[in-house]
């Protein structure tokens, strides 16, 4: 009989808590089921919209390789309006600019820029923006350049500062103002940056300067 009331009052005691709690646990169990299942059918759509938007890039590079200039923008467009959250999206509009540079279009390849450079991707927002200032130093504007890259927050662009460094000694070379680009080249060369030209650069200053030195001397 003792063991019958036992299993009576855990019986009882069972119903009660399933009274007072059945109700939210089930709720619970729904949303964790919920809740794990659109996780999985959000990250198979990430990866969904991933591939699909990685394929279109790819032909988007084979357009521009093949100078078909109309299926680029049409392709970079499509990137844009249809997957806007990956980052191939980015990709396409910089292609995008460096096809309207191939055709001479320095203007709308430069609103380009500046819209990827104000971006809140911090990489590809300061690969914009480098292209961005050697447009600028290409089509003579210097001043506009410099102050591009001084409006550069540093916290956003550390890990291009060389680039930066090195840019911005083209542009004082370009101003004449060549104190000021051994300055910049020579930072670039502290913080560690190497490019293909960048000793070289610093190398031609000195030689310039030397020149001008002989010349000064001889009379010239």
């Amino acid at each position: 009989m003792e063991i019958y009331d036992s299993e009576e009052a855990q019986v009882e005691a069972l119903k009660r808590w399933w009274k007072e709690n059945g109700q939210s646990t089930l709720i619970g169990l729904v949303l964790g089921v919920a809740i794990i299942l659109g996780w999985n059918f959000w990250q198979d759509h990430k990866k969904s919209q991933a591939a699909e938007a990685s394929a279109i890039y790819s032909e988007l590079l084979l357009a521009l390789t093949g100078d078909k200039q109309d299926t680029v923008l049409k392709l970079a467009e499509r990137l844009k309006a249809e997957y806007p959250k990956t980052e191939y999206a980015v990709y396409g509009q910089l292609v995008l600019a460096k096809s309207k540079v191939q055709q001479g279009d320095l203007a709308v390849a430069k609103t380009i820029l500046t819209e990827v450079g104000n971006g809140s991707s911090n990489e590809l927002s300061n690969v914009a923006k480098l292209r961005l200032v050697r447009l600028m130093l290409a089509s003579g504007e210097y001043e506009q350049g410099l102050a591009l890259i001084n409006a550069i927050d540093p916290a956003t662009s550390d890990s291009f500062s060389g680039n930066y460094d090195e840019l911005v000694g083209d542009l004082y070379v370009a101003l004449d103002r060549l104190d000021q680009a051994r300055s910049s080249y020579q930072k670039a060369l502290e913080s560690g940056y190497r490019s293909a030209l960048l000793q070289i650069k610093i190398d031609d200053l000195t030689a310039s300067e030397k020149v001008a030195v002989q010349n000064l001397q001889t009379g010239k």
